[in-house]
């Protein structure tokens, strides 16, 4: 049996992760969810379970460093071990630097402690446990995390973080039996811009990207776990993403001109 521990599981991407390996592996999977919202977390284990998984759901908040290790703790304590660590959680943010004032940037801080740090506390303190089995770490950052994109200098700060540090961690971890693999979904269907952040660090309400061509959540969590069954380096989404990050090599302005393509008009 695998024990495969996912943050940020109780909505989106992280969810239907976790629906997922439950009806692709059933009894055979062992499943750790969490995330802050333990009332969401008990819907998608029920989910989970219906489908023959075992699921355990510890409520954490990824941002503080001691919850994170007593997470990899317990679950290692409950269940013997870790397989799999897939760190998933996130905020989104969206807002022009020049409308952020001074007193408000702290929350660029807090959401760099969400998407950077509560990966690194995580993948630090359970490291020694998936290298015991030979097992995989999945970081799931972004397009922003590849290409810089108006109006999300907070998130894709934070997701170029992501991208450099597992990709040393890879490096890292050569000859180890270890795979690192970073996703890079573009936009997909879920409430994560919606529940994001705006200039003044609230709740945006809205999103800030143009959802008419959205990815389908089930397709974005599904070549996810295809990149991680097959120990892939890198999971790029989009053909746009794909293309941009050569492109940028090449012809940044260009680029430049598609980032700013994908924001919604005022008036949208």
């Amino acid at each position: 049996m695998q024990t495969i521990l996912i943050t940020g599981a109780s909505d989106g991407i992280g969810a239907e992760l976790a629906r997922q390996l439950a009806k692709q592996l059933g009894s055979d999977v062992q499943l750790v969810l969490a995330a802050r919202q333990e009332a969401l977390l008990q819907q998608v284990a029920t989910a989970c379970q219906a489908l023959g998984a075992g699921v355990r759901v510890i409520r954490t908040d990824v941002s503080d460093p001691q919850q994170c290790r007593q997470l990899i703790d317990t679950t290692v304590a409950e269940c013997g071990g870790m397989d799999v660590l897939i760190n998933n959680a996130g905020v989104s943010a969206h807002a022009m630097l020049s409308e952020v004032l001074a007193d408000d940037l702290a929350w660029y801080e807090s959401l760099m402690r969400v998407n950077l740090w509560g990966s690194v506390w995580c993948t630090h303190a359970a490291l020694p446990h998936i290298r015991a089995r030979q097992g995989r770490i999945v970081a799931v950052s972004s397009l922003a995390g590849l290409v810089g994109v108006p109006g999300r200098t907070a998130y894709s700060a934070s997701k170029f973080a992501m991208t450099g540090f597992f990709e040393a961690l890879r490096a890292e971890l050569l000859g180890s039996g270890v795979s690192v693999t970073t996703a890079y979904p573009g936009v997909v269907d879920t409430q994560i811009r919606v529940n994001g952040l705006n200039a003044k660090g609230q709740t945006a309400g809205s999103s800030g990207l143009k959802e008419d061509s959205a990815m389908p959540v089930a397709e974005c969590a599904a070549l996810i776990l295809q990149g991680m069954w097959a120990r892939e380096r890198e999971v790029v989404m989009t053909w746009q993403g794909k293309m941009g990050r050569w492109l940028k090599l090449i012809a940044p302005g260009l680029v430049e001109k598609m980032a700013w393509a994908a924001l919604k008009k005022p008036q949208e």
